[in-house]
């Protein structure tokens, strides 16, 4: 009898230290991760999607990398053709397509930034930086990202997504930055003159104009008075305010002198 208790008590200890020991090959992946799992040291290539999972337990290992978009601080230094140094602070959206998350995870332990991306960029914003000027790539930064964007996508491959890449600030030297904003201000002050002229011209034409539509209209109108003599009488009539004539002496003889309304 205490021999078939122990038995039992046995019994049941393996039992449930096996479905304890199954029970911890259940795992989860959480929304915008996958799982990548890890059997005796060797990867497996099919990629596990969120949900609940259940592999060999104490051989296996779980790694999960995010598919998010991520965003990362990179500072970067370039020269301008014109030699002058110039610094650079970005930030660079990216993400893993769920593709390459096998090649990443093998070549570059899950995070490629360090090792490919953050290189990629700074490699493009230095070509791109190459072919202008100091005072264009401040002034034309949008331009400088387009460009260093597209770059940094084909050096990088489709083993990264770059989303994209936002400039957050460009800093020059201090004697460069004050002979950018000077002629900056000149710029601005010859532009102003050029519309002060230009409105002065406009100005000039229109009253020009104006006289010359008012002295075309006098012309027109005493032309038909003349050719019209009758019109100048009806005119008078016209304003008459029917109170009797006055007669006045004239050059050549009495004239009638019509009161007229006001």
């Amino acid at each position: 009898m205490k021999r078939t208790t122990i038995f039992t008590v046995g019994v049941l200890g393996s039992l449930g230290f096996c479905g304890l020991v199954l029970l911890t090959g259940f795992y989860t992946v959480q929304p915008g991760f996958r799982g990548i799992e890890v059997r005796l040291g060797k990867a497996d290539p099919a990629i596990q999607t969120e949900g609940l999972h259940w592999t060999l337990p104490l051989v296996t290992g779980v790694q999960r990398l995010s598919i998010r978009q991520q965003t990362q601080e990179l500072p970067a230094e370039a020269f301008s053709s014109d030699l002058q140094h110039v610094a650079v602070q970005l930030q660079v959206l990216y993400s893993l397509p769920e593709s390459a998350l096998f090649d990443v995870f093998c070549k570059y332990a899950g995070d490629p930034f360090t090792s490919l991306v953050a290189p990629r960029v700074q490699e493009a914003l230095k070509e791109v930086t190459a072919s202008q000027t100091a005072e264009g790539i401040a002034k034309n930064r949008e331009k400088v990202k387009q460009h260093t964007l597209e770059l940094a996508r084909e050096k990088v491959g489709e083993i990264v997504t770059i989303r994209d890449i936002v400039i957050e600030n460009v800093s020059l030297s201090k004697e460069l930055e004050v002979a950018i904003e000077s002629k900056m201000v000149q710029e601005q002050e010859a532009a102003k003159s050029r519309f002060i002229q230009q409105r002065a011209e406009i100005e000039a034409r229109t009253t020009v104009l104006r006289a010359q539509a008012d002295a075309e209209a006098i012309s027109v109108r005493g032309k038909a008075l003349k050719d019209n003599a009758g019109v100048v009488e009806l005119m008078l009539l016209e304003k008459w305010n029917g109170v009797a004539p006055q007669v006045v002496a004239g050059v050549s003889g009495p004239q009638l002198v019509l009161p007229i309304s006001k």
